[in-house]
């Protein structure tokens, strides 16, 4: 689970942006700028980062705060899963992202993967929805939805993609470094939970 101090900053800044977007009264929107502030300061002092880049990726929503949406795509080949290397962080991922406005969450598995890796997939089912505070990812300043999608290999080639610098295909005992932002071992794990237990049940929260 997510520190408290986390789960009170994004508490906080939840409360504020509500606040300005909703509120009238310029007394009112001065408390909940204030509010705000506080929430970027618990941030910074906890992650040591800068006030101003953390107002900026943190504090620059507007409208009801809504948590944001990861896609992952799981395919195997062999009973191998398909991983891709992050430029970002140098570890190891399903391919994924952030969900597109305008595409169903399962076109956007579709074109993370042939983005990322270079494969052409179709989706075959839905196997979780997670909350990435219930798992042991890195704190982040975001709430955010993680749905993970079953894909079949139907073409292409393995290729590396603008984010990504290899491609591979590794066996459930020999997992890579991971890039535990995205995904984590548990994770990974129960994505071939499915692979040998194709009638398992979806998995949430």
């Amino acid at each position: 689970m997510e520190p408290k101090w986390l789960e009170w900053a994004k508490q906080l800044q939840s409360i504020a942006q509500a606040g300005l977007t909703y509120s009238k009264d310029v007394y009112d929107l001065e408390r909940f700028e204030e509010i705000r502030k506080i929430s970027v300061d618990i941030m910074a002092h906890h992650t040591g980062v800068d006030t101003n880049k953390i107002a900026d990726l943190f504090a620059n929503e507007t409208g009801y705060a809504t948590p944001k949406v990861d896609i992952r795509a799981v395919v195997f080949r062999e009973n191998k899963i398909l991983m891709v290397k992050e430029k970002m962080d140098g570890g190891w991922s399903l391919p994924g992202g952030w969900a597109d406005i305008g595409l169903t969450p399962s076109e956007v598995a579709v074109k993370e993967v042939k983005e990322e890796s270079g494969f052409d997939v179709k989706v075959v089912r839905l196997i979780g929805v997670l909350d990435k505070k219930c798992h042991p990812h890195p704190p982040s300043p975001y709430h955010t939805y993680k749905l993970f999608y079953k894909c079949e290999i139907i073409g292409g080639q393995p290729k590396e993609g603008i984010e990504t610098s290899a491609v591979g295909f590794f066996p459930e005992d020999g997992l890579p470094p991971l890039s535990v932002e995205r995904n984590t071992e548990s994770q990974i794990q129960l994505a071939f939970k499915h692979l040998h237990y194709p009638q398992e049940p979806v998995w949430f929260d």
